[in-house]
């Protein structure tokens, strides 16, 4: 593929979700490259990789910071990088107005539950008090609201006897593995067509 949509994921952790996509972005039909993976934890395991794999990487501590002057970094970085897309992998910082905004419609995010269902936090144990059959994620376009934005996809995992959020979290996560992928090109392969 000749021109390829240039994506920054935003990761707090272990990056999972992040290597995911770059594994997926290395076939030769994916529409997205990655150009940048940054953090607002230096210490996050996901940059390690990331650099092992030949991809730009950025940290800066939130710590200190307030939320808008280190989501000003973030954003700074971003666009040093040349990325068109900002996609949301593990990244546990609740975004500020001006940074949603300048990347609405082009910010993802994949939430580990069935949305509308359980936003926030702790959504397998949730899912399991509640006596549901099924968990699951979400992929969907970042808005102003927490987990609210417009859904890309989903894959439903269903809760077995005897699950504990940890035992449910661990198959929702290669279920997550599946669908961002897929979601990512889907939602960047039409901006190649109108050279965006």
């Amino acid at each position: 593929m000749a021109f390829r949509a240039k994506a920054a994921v935003l990761i707090s952790g272990s990056g999972t979700n992040m290597a995911a996509l770059l594994y997926a972005s290395r076939l030769a039909d994916c529409p997205y490259e990655l150009v940048l993976v940054a953090s607002n934890k230096p210490e996050a395991a996901g940059l390690a990789l990331a650099a092992t794999e030949g991809v730009a990487t950025f940290s800066l501590s939130h710590k200190g910071m307030t939320r808008e002057a280190h989501d000003m970094a973030m954003d700074a970085a971003i666009r040093q990088s040349g990325a068109q897309w900002v996609v949301l992998a593990g990244y546990m910082r609740i975004l500020s107005p001006a940074f949603v905004a300048a990347w609405e419609g082009r910010m993802v995010n994949i939430h580990p539950s069935l949305l509308p269902k359980y936003p926030g936090l702790h959504t397998h144990q949730r899912a399991i008090e509640a006596g549901d059959s099924h968990g699951g994620t979400t992929v969907h376009l970042v808005t102003q609201d927490l987990d609210c934005g417009p859904m890309l996809g989903q894959v439903a995992v269903a809760i077995a006897p005897g699950d504990t959020p940890e035992t449910l979290a661990a198959r929702v996560l290669i279920a997550e593995h599946q669908l961002y992928a897929r979601c990512l090109a889907d939602l960047v392969r039409p901006s190649l067509t109108v050279g965006s």
